[in-house]
């Protein structure tokens, strides 16, 4: 269905899939329209009244996501077949397939650079691949559930993971480090999808609610419900300024935010300037150092037609959303050994009374940090030029069998 929001007016319907479509995404221009379907074909559609399409038999199994590269020249699927696929869109072709899942691939998104593709499976690993030489490069694993949804950042230095397990993640591509662990959900997370000022992350969850976290505080802060059933699907529109959402009460409802327009913007154009090829390097921390709890308060929600009050008070089961930096605790830390390690904390000294000035102690954090980067870097060309040993050593011998039977013929 394909909704005219501004004027409004009668939905234009869309008929060509043979069975459930499970994704839909715009072109970046807005002149394609690409669905994935279960009947295991990608359709590219028109998006005006007439709604003319064309199909890709894409997979050998049912298509669980579709996404567009920034520039709209590459499109990449994923499929219940284990595979990823990338297509060119200007010649309308198959490309490559990239391997390396053992189970259903639930998702792929391009990095808003176009370098890199993150997906999802069900064997419980989130993949970062390289679109140059067409190699995983990066993998993360989960013990415990599955990412149902993955997506970069606005300015691609980090990915958010919808789990299975109820929980959210913020993973750090760079230095392959987790920021970020909430568990503020009842049920499996469906979907997430970033404010494009990257402040700012929302959530839909079969739990029937849609949450908004404040990255840079690293809390929940507001609780939506709107609809009466599981939550499939969110996304925040190109500006910011509104969201939609989808569940399986067959509703689709449009909602208003009301965060800082003005600051938003500035980090639109701030990330917009990284999407260049050939941008230099950015490092932008999205992350705080400490945990930042959240006091009661009344938030107002914006809809269409009504507005929603909400008091966001601590109560005891919002505790494990607060902020958790890995790099303090760890995976296995229990609520009881988190108090004890918040009261040890609190017997640590000021800022004031430290020896060593926190200007410092950041400048070697961010030291670090670099560090990390470059021992990623340098294992990734170690990667590359064994494969290219290898190649080379294969090509030898091709040659020399070649050689022989040349030889042994004369």
């Amino acid at each position: 269905m394909l909704w005219n929001c501004k004027p409004q007016a009668r939905a234009f319907r869309f008929v060509g899939h043979k069975d459930v479509v499970t994704s839909v995404q715009f072109s970046p221009h807005g002149n394609l329209l690409a669905s994935a379907s279960r009947d295991r074909t990608v359709r590219l559609w028109i998006p005006d009244k007439r709604g003319k399409s064309s199909e890709f038999k894409a997979h050998t199994a049912p298509v669980r996501s579709v996404d567009f590269s920034a520039d709209g020249q590459f499109l990449a699927t994923a499929s219940e077949d284990k595979s990823i696929k990338v297509w060119n869109m200007y010649r309308q072709r198959f490309l490559y397939s990239l391997y390396r899942h053992t189970h259903w691939v639930r998702c792929a998104k391009f990095s808003p650079d176009g370098r890199l593709i993150v997906s999802c499976s069900e064997d419980k690993t989130i993949k970062i691949w390289d679109t140059t030489n067409k190699q995983c490069v990066n993998n993360f694993s989960d013990s415990v559930g599955f990412a149902n949804f993955v997506d970069f950042n606005p300015n691609g230095t980090c990915i958010a993971s919808a789990g299975s397990d109820h929980t959210v993640k913020i993973w750090d591509v760079r230095v392959n480090k987790l920021l970020q662990h909430y568990q503020v959900h009842s049920a499996g997370v469906n979907c997430v999808s970033f404010h494009p000022s990257g402040h700012y992350l929302i959530t839909a969850s079969s739990d029937g609610t849609l949450k908004i976290l404040d990255l840079l505080e690293g809390r929940l802060i507001y609780t939506l419900q709107g609809h009466t059933g599981p939550v499939f699907t969110v996304s925040f529109s190109k500006g910011g300024e509104l969201f939609s959402s989808g569940g399986a009460d067959t509703q689709v409802l449009l909602w208003r935010t009301n965060f800082d327009d003005l600051n938003c913007k500035d980090m639109i154009k701030r990330n917009l300037k990284r999407l260049h090829f050939d941008a230099s390097p950015h490092l932008v921390d999205i992350y705080p150092r400490t945990p930042h709890p959240h006091e009661g308060k009344i938030e107002t929600i914006e809809t269409t037609d009504t507005t929603t009050v909400r008091t966001l008070a601590d109560k005891s089961e919002e505790i494990s959303g607060y902020f958790l930096n890995p790099s303090l605790l760890s995976s296995e830390c229990s609520p009881t050994s988190l108090k004890k390690k918040t009261e040890d904390m609190s017997d640590l000294p000021s800022e004031s009374q430290r020896s060593i000035p926190l200007a410092l102690t950041d400048a070697l954090e961010h030291i670090m940090e670099q560090l990390n980067v470059l021992t990623q870097t340098v294992s990734i060309l170690e990667q590359r030029l064994t494969l290219t040993e290898d190649k080379l050593k294969d090509c030898l011998e091709n040659q020399q069998r070649l050689f022989n039977v040349i030889q042994h013929k004369s």
